[in-house]
């Protein structure tokens, strides 16, 4: 058991955490790893490539050495193979993550209080619109975001978990940039694809699915999924999409896939889900994302149990749950045999 004076410590070593982040993300926005790659760079060669100040680049790069994100030999500093998940090229890199963080995303995290204090999100009352607004508006910020997206589809097995048997037409509702479609249908010759987004991830979808020589099997449709969600899926896929919203509009849009889906077909959900009650191991990283919804886009992570409540209120049945890589699951429903719309 902790003491009084442990507490104490461990408290600050907390408070303190925001200045780890704070130089990782610095680290990662001056490219830092991939000016370092696979060899050593000392530090003034580094603050001649990066234009800053050689002591302060040095002090930061010593730091990041304490926490294990690099490592300080003769010849100079070394990317550590947990330092090295910021190169561009990494696989599941973090180096998107960190550039969100180091601008908008993490401004929006600095108002977390006013967010606590209202209930709302506290990034549009910031940049004068909503999240997604705001990216369809910022073509620069839309790329770092889809790679970010991209990158964390390979920290899942969700491409590898979906049940594919007797599955056509996959429909991939809210799709981004397509890597998780491309993905499937790069894997399985068979299948056919629908994707729906808006105007601008449709946009960037069709290039990706055109580039990988998919536009034959997949047709991308620019759309609203709150309005309808195109028809005719045996497999409708929500990838990391109910957790951007609050549960009245994670209804309408589970009531509109419902709508699309012939007899037969299923819904699978891939989202964080958060464990409760006594029994539950304490999850840091669950715990943080929730936070993000919270203070971003006004969204949620939620417990199984508020996936049944949503599901229910749409007119589905989760038939089963997969655990996936994290705490992220993959949640199958088919619908239910009666339904009773609010």
């Amino acid at each position: 058991m902790e003491t009084t004076t442990e507490h104490g410590q461990r408290l600050r070593r907390m408070i303190q955490g925001h200045l780890l982040s704070r130089a990782i993300c610095v680290l990662a926005d001056l490219r830092v790893p991939d000016l370092i790659g696979e060899g050593a760079r000392d530090g003034p060669e580094l603050a001649r490539l990066t234009g800053t100040d050689p002591d302060a680049l040095i002090r930061l790069l010593r730091a990041l050495v304490a926490f294990e994100v690099l490592d300080e030999r003769d010849d100079g500093f070394r990317l550590t193979p947990l330092g090295a998940g910021l190169r561009t090229d990494a696989p599941a890199s973090a180096l998107p993550s960190a550039l969100l963080a180091h601008g908008q995303i993490g401004e929006a995290w600095q108002h977390l209080g006013t967010a606590v204090r209202t209930g709302t999100p506290s990034f549009p009352a910031l940049y004068g619109t909503d999240f997604f607004s705001y990216v369809d508006r910022n073509p620069a910020f839309r790329e770092i975001f889809d790679r970010s997206q991209a990158d964390g589809l390979a920290l899942d097995d969700l491409a590898d978990a979906v049940d594919l048997t007797g599955v056509q037409r996959i429909v991939d509702v809210g799709g981004g940039d397509g890597a998780l479609l491309t993905a499937l249908l790069t894997g399985h010759p068979h299948l056919h694809g629908t994707l729906l987004d808006l105007a601008a991830p449709a946009r960037r979808a069709g290039e990706q699915l055109r580039a990988a020589g998919l536009d034959g099997r997949c047709t991308v449709v620019t759309g609203d999924f709150f309005a309808s969600v195109p028809a005719g899926g045996d497999l409708y896929l929500l990838r990391q999409v109910l957790h951007d919203w609050d549960d009245a509009r994670c209804v309408t849009l589970l009531r509109n896939c419902r709508r699309a889906m012939p007899p037969g077909a299923r819904i699978v959900v891939s989202d964080l889900v958060l464990d409760t009650g006594p029994a539950a191991a304490p999850d840091e990283s669950a715990a943080l994302m929730d936070l993000y919804m919270l203070t971003v886009v006004g969204g949620r992570e939620r417990t199984i149990a508020q996936f049944q409540d949503l599901f229910a209120r749409a007119g589905l049945t989760i038939r089963g749950v997969r655990r996936l890589a994290g705490r992220t699951a993959a949640i199958e429903a088919v619908a239910a045999r009666s339904v009773h719309e609010e």
